[in-house]
């Protein structure tokens, strides 16, 4: 397995290659030269453990690593980090399942993939022979950041700078970012929003001079984004796991088709669920569910992606993204893996703002429904739920749920149905708890006391834990600033 670039498919490069360089030096994504098909059939996979799950699906994307140094990576990313044995509990409610993927050291599911990221890069590297320092640029619209923070603090041979949204991030995730130690990491708030953080490091990577000048001092760039395919593959995993959960408990038979929702800003952990779906998981329904910034939602019911709209803040900041990187992985493959269209498409959206996509290419999209919640719909969602079931989510599965909701009355579709449950609620409590008629107080930590004494759970001990921290990274800089912030924490 190689893999080339979304714009130009005469680049070619291993796995390894692939994972460290992040992006290609075309600004394309990297993709499989094949998207491949599992050989097992599913029912051979019951019963298996998180980790020999991840063994069995990840060998067909990184193939040039051998399986003792595949295992290696699993082994040290899915172990006591987790709160949860089975590492992604599975959990019924109110007819529907959702995917605990935030028992992870900072709460999210960036946690799945940013757990092994930095072990399949420090693996590449002794593969390739590179006698090089790696930095990680990474733009985060909340949760990747600490993710990335967390799988890469203190790791040999590697620096890692994050950039986030100054006003853009909820106060728990500021928190989590701004206390994080570790000599060979930087944290700097931008003013403006993710877009333009992601930008910016894109920007970075496909500087060809900074690049030079950072090889100079043998420093190479590499991503913890899912523009990384070394980031996105290890999404897949979970989508399997999660449908062996239900195959396993008796709740759907052999080969019944489910349909899986998630909460979508940068398009990766769908397309993750994409890519399981075209290796064989048994799938009916793609629900990708937007919040109010539902640029998504309109690509999926028109054909056309169009930017020219206002950026909203919203409860569930890690979705306030406009342009979805990942999308153009989609496009390449809608697009029968037309590099120069793909490559068309992009530059459209980077000059006009906007592109629109083939009735051919809109007729691939069937495996997609498109959807999105308005503030009050994540708000009831989340009151509702908790009143009926006692189970408590946070805004951006509260997104999901809504769309899911709408998706099913309008459809009448009932479909077991799959629900990637992205974060804990108390990383979001003020919001969550405005849901449940907790009022604002002054202190975010007094509204999670609240929220935990209404909920009767507690306070994961990661997110006490910052009352008292210092905070470490007080950088902010404008966001044609963040070449100067680089060469900075280099220095």
């Amino acid at each position: 397995m190689n893999y080339i670039s979304t714009r130009n498919k005469k680049i070619i490069k291993t796995p390894s290659e692939a994972i460290l360089q992040g992006i290609s030096e075309d600004g394309g994504l990297f993709v499989p030269e094949k998207l491949p098909k599992l050989n097992e059939s599913i029912d051979k996979l019951i019963g298996k453990s998180y980790k020999d799950l991840a063994f069995t699906i990840m060998k067909y994307f990184f193939t040039d690593f051998t399986e003792d140094e595949l295992k290696n990576c699993i082994d040290l990313a899915y172990d006591q980090k987790f709160d949860r044995e089975e590492i992604v509990p599975v959990v019924k409610k109110d007819g529907v399942f959702f995917l605990e993927l935030f028992h992870g050291p900072t709460l999210a599911f960036k946690d799945m993939a940013l757990s092994i990221l930095p072990h399949l890069l420090n693996t590449a590297l002794k593969k390739l022979a590179i006698d090089k320092e790696i930095l990680i640029l990474t733009a985060t619209s909340g949760d990747t950041g600490k993710a990335a923070l967390e799988g890469f603090g203190n790791v040999d041979n590697i620096k890692i700078m994050v950039f986030y949204p100054q006003d853009g991030v909820s106060e728990i995730q500021k928190l989590q970012m701004l206390t994080h130690q570790g000599d060979n990491t930087c944290v700097v708030g931008i003013y403006g929003n993710f877009d333009d953080a992601q930008n910016g490091v894109k920007e970075l990577f496909n500087d060809r001079n900074f690049n030079n000048e950072l090889a100079d001092i043998n420093i190479l760039l590499s991503s913890a984004n899912s523009i990384n395919i070394g980031r996105l593959v290890p999404q897949i995993v979970y989508y399997f796991y999660g449908y062996l959960n239900i195959l396993e408990t008796n709740e759907i038979r052999s080969g019944e088709k489910i349909n899986i929702v998630v909460p979508t800003g940068n398009f990766g952990n769908i397309l993750a669920a994409y890519y399981a779906k075209n290796m064989g998981l048994p799938v009916n329904k793609l629900i990708c569910a937007s919040n109010e910034n539902n640029v998504l939602t309109d690509f999926f019911n028109t054909g056309i992606y169009d930017i020219r709209r206002d950026f909203k803040m919203t409860s569930s900041p890690s979705m306030d993204i406009l342009i979805s990187s990942n999308l153009e992985r989609l496009l390449f493959e809608i697009s029968n893996r037309k590099d120069e269209l793909t490559k068309e498409l992009v530059n459209n959206l980077k000059i006009d703002k906007k592109y629109s996509i083939s009735p051919a290419m809109k007729e691939n999209l069937k495996d997609f429904y498109g959807g999105f919640a308005n503030e009050k719909k994540v708000e009831e969602s989340i009151g509702q739920l908790f009143k009926t079931t006692d189970y408590l989510i946070d805004t951006h599965t509260s997104v999901a749920y809504s769309v899911y909701k709408d998706y099913r009355e309008k459809l009448q579709d009932d479909t077991k149905t799959l629900i990637a449950s992205t974060a804990s609620p108390f990383k979001f409590g003020a919001s969550v708890g405005r849901a449940l008629g907790i009022e604002e107080l002054e202190d975010d930590f007094e509204i999670l006391y609240e929220l935990a004494k209404l909920s009767h759970l507690e306070i994961p001990k990661n997110i006490q834990d910052l009352k008292n921290k210092d905070i470490i990274h007080n950088n902010i800089c404008e966001k044609n600033e963040m070449q100067s912030m680089v060469v900075k924490f280099l220095s």
